[in-house]
């Protein structure tokens, strides 16, 4: 109860720069577990596929690799689905690479989505803050300025108290903000990373087993040339 006090007061003797700087906070915050729920979400989802279509993967089980893409709507999912719809029209790994290249492209702008919004917000907060503490101060001069010298004292420590609440409010707001963009910002970058290590593993298989196919056939043809001798 103390706490709500506390806050209560904290507004009313602020001035009403509080209330729009409160609003970009508040715009912030919803963005910020927004994002985070659904980062973790995607981070989850793919780390969850990776484990399950990694054996199908190495073992060359390419139907049942694209079912299981089919049925997760994960990133990682996304983009070995492009990978491995288009191995079935062509096996150079160049046209499947690019397919997940492509696939990449359009899947990074959805993980970024609304996370450059904090920067933005956070700098708006500082900068309203900034506005309210110098119409605080405004206001202390000319109340000093025209008040009896009884009500000087008073007047100037209201005016100051409006000025400091507006500064700590936009600091506030600047600082959750940025840290929490600096926090999804990283989270995003390893998502990304993740998903491209991914691909080049599935790249690097599907290499591997075409080079044991091809020196397979190669000993089968020796044997068969070594048994006509």
């Amino acid at each position: 109860m103390e706490g709500f006090n506390t806050v209560i007061n904290f507004f009313r003797d602020g001035g009403v720069f509080l209330y729009p700087i409160a609003a970009v906070f508040i715009i912030g915050v919803v963005i910020a577990v927004e994002r985070l729920l659904y980062l973790s979400k995607e981070s989850m989802g793919s780390r969850g596929f990776w484990a399950r279509v990694q054996p199908l993967l190495e073992s060359g089980n390419y139907t049942q690799a694209i079912s299981l893409a089919n049925e997760s709507s994960s990133a990682l999912a996304h983009v070995m689905k492009y990978g491995l719809t288009r191995l079935g029209a062509s096996r150079r790994r160049d046209d499947v690479e690019k397919a997940m290249e492509e696939s990449l492209v359009e899947l990074i702008p959805r993980l970024e989505r609304r996370t450059h919004f904090l920067s933005g917000l956070a700098n708006i907060g500082m900068l309203m803050g900034l506005l309210g503490t110098i119409i605080g101060l405004i206001h202390a001069f000319a109340a000093v300025a025209t008040a009896n010298p009884a009500e000087k004292a008073s007047l100037l420590a209201a005016s100051i108290s409006v000025a400091m609440n507006n500064t700590a409010l936009g600091l506030i707001c600047a600082i959750t903000l940025l840290l929490s963009h600096m926090f999804l910002e990283t989270m995003t970058t390893n998502i990304i990373d993740s998903l491209e290590v991914a691909s080049m593993k599935f790249l690097n298989s599907l290499t591997e087993r075409r080079l044991d196919n091809e020196a397979v056939k190669t000993d089968v043809r020796a044997g068969a040339a070594g048994a006509r001798a």
